[in-house]
């Protein structure tokens, strides 16, 4: 399958097909012409390695999980922390979520004689809850 076949049929652009190809995510078996070729199963891999950006795994990352070209090496421990990792944000994401509501309908006359809102400007300024609206690289 010719690289503009796999980017139409996969959704992922040209340029970052070539980019996981120098990262060691997919590897092309061969050249028609100067295009890149891929067998049918990039597609699989590149929904692992969407399933794995969304999850929030480097690159790095999923190229361990992925392995060879032949079967992906799924680390089941690699998972679990991740999961972890996930909850913990949740959590995170949760409380800033019910102080941001509380603080939204809070009738003390400013947000600053309100405990909850100073709790949560609190947990900001010491960093207990930084970083939750980045994206990891």
């Amino acid at each position: 399958m010719e690289i503009s076949q796999v980017a139409k049929k996969s959704g992922v652009s040209a340029s970052t097909l070539r980019f996981y190809e120098e990262k060691g995510l997919i590897t092309s078996i061969g050249r028609q012409g100067i295009r890149r070729v891929f067998s049918p199963n990039v597609l699989e891999r590149l929904e692992l390695i969407a399933l794995g950006r969304a999850a929030g795994f480097s690159l790095e990352e999923i190229a361990g999980i992925l392995g060879n070209e032949a079967k992906p090496e799924i680390n089941r421990e690699l998972l679990l922390r991740k999961a972890n990792e996930l909850d913990r944000t949740i959590k995170k994401l949760t409380a800033m979520r019910d102080g941001l509501k509380h603080a939204a309908a809070c009738t003390a006359p400013s947000h600053l004689e309100c405990p909850r809102f100073r709790r949560l400007m609190n947990l900001a300024g010491t960093g207990a809850i930084k970083g939750l609206a980045t994206s990891k690289k």
